[in-house]
């Protein structure tokens, strides 16, 4: 026991930059160190290293809830949840977040997932049931060729075809090439692109959408991966860009490890009634439910974070935050213009990409590398999350200005 709370206090310094007594393991303390001289530097990576998760972990150990085993295996939308489950906070946190995806409260269905790639592989999962159970065909998947790897990854596990789409040189499905793309004989399953990997490009629906209501007789189901840019835009003036009413998808996966602070992987998968009601069934008679999504056991703790942050930091603070990410954006890309360095960014986007500067600033920064010929070959990125402030990325460029001397 003793062991199991000096470890707890090691990581939590990793998190809030406090003082932290030893371990005992020379490992783990330098591994600690580490962490808390670079964590403010890191900025390659869709990471928000100003959690608010301190207070939680305050009454997670004072609560003695860190010697509860619990287990949200089952469906949280259900009228009898859990009593060993975090069941009810889960039920709540999809319902506080339904309206903010365009779904209204009597048409989703939701749950608290282990990261965004398991809320994609449930995007993928329920829309291949889905479309299979209303036309008795198998779909194709079709996903820009710079959306995030694990959607080409779960197609190839899910043993679906895919067509990977040609993208423009900003990382956007391009309309005609999707056009060109479809088999018009089969179901289509799309993979809407919010936020690509490297370039932080948002796949236009609204002209994608045109395209696939050229051909009616295709059943169609949408699935949006908004790993990081569905948790900000929310909070934005361009929050139609993620409701489910304006866009018409079917579902969508957001991360809780970004955005919103969660200090490991979890997320959020949200879908129609509809979607949920045409998946297969698997009842579950010591579970009193139907099972339909993928995993059986299912983290209990993630809910009860997500419940947390709703309560103390909520809508108000997260509207700030992503105001203050859209702000420092456009200023480091000023500061990068000011000094005549070749960046980019996609609109609405967080995500700034530049020529790759000297090997030293990429690993100071913690700097995500890319590579494109069409931008001049080697590239580098800063994700703009929460800790990415003006101040720090005046520092940066003091640095990188140096470095080109």
């Amino acid at each position: 026991m003793k062991t199991r709370i000096t470890l707890f206090v090691a990581l939590f310094a990793i998190a809030y930059g406090v003082s932290a007594q030893s371990s005992g393991f020379k490992e783990l303390d330098e591994w600690v160190g580490t962490w808390k001289q670079t964590t403010q530097r890191f900025f390659g990576y869709p990471v928000n290293e100003d959690s608010k998760l301190h207070g939680f972990y305050e009454w997670y150990l004072a609560s003695g809830m860190d010697l509860v085993n619990l287990n949200n295996a089952g469906d949280p939308m259900t009228d009898e949840p859990s009593p060993y489950s975090s069941h009810y906070f889960e039920r709540e946190v999809i319902e506080f977040f339904a309206p903010l995806y365009g779904f209204q409260k009597d048409n989703v269905w939701g749950i608290v997932t282990h990261s965004g790639t398991d809320g994609n592989s449930h995007g993928i999962y329920f829309g291949a049931k889905y479309l299979y159970n209303k036309t008795r065909k198998m779909p194709v998947v079709y996903v820009s060729d710079e959306a995030h790897y694990s959607n080409m990854r779960l197609c190839d596990l899910q043993n679906l075809d895919i067509r990977l789409v040609k993208s423009d040189d900003m990382g956007r499905m391009i309309p005609e090439e999707l056009e060109k793309a479809l088999d018009t004989s089969r179901p289509v399953l799309m993979v809407y692109a919010m936020g690509s990997t490297f370039k932080g490009a948002i796949d236009d629906m609204a002209a994608l959408n045109a395209v696939l209501d050229k051909h009616p007789e295709m059943e169609v189901y949408r699935h949006v991966d908004a790993a990081l840019f569905g948790g900000y835009l929310p909070f934005t003036v361009h929050k139609a860009m993620v409701s489910h009413e304006k866009m018409r998808f079917n579902s969508i996966a957001i991360s809780g490890h970004k955005f919103f602070g969660i200090d490991c992987p979890s997320g959020l998968f949200l879908c129609t009634r509809d979607t949920y009601d045409n998946q297969n069934s698997f009842n579950v008679t010591y579970l009193n439910g139907n099972m339909r999504m993928i995993n059986c056991s299912r983290d209990a703790v993630q809910p009860l974070k997500f419940w947390w942050l709703i309560q103390t930091v909520g809508y108000d603070k997260w509207s700030k935050q992503a105001t203050q990410m859209m702000e420092c954006t456009s200023y480091l890309k000023k500061q990068l213009d000011k000094i005549k360095y070749p960046c980019w960014v996609n609109e609405y986007s967080n995500t700034v990409f530049f020529k790759r500067p000297s090997p030293d600033l990429v690993q100071k920064y913690n700097l995500a590398q890319g590579y494109d010929e069409r931008f001049g070959g080697d590239l580098a990125h800063i994700v703009v999350m929460q800790h990415v402030t003006k101040e720090k990325i005046d520092v940066f460029i003091s640095d990188l200005k140096k470095s080109l001397k």
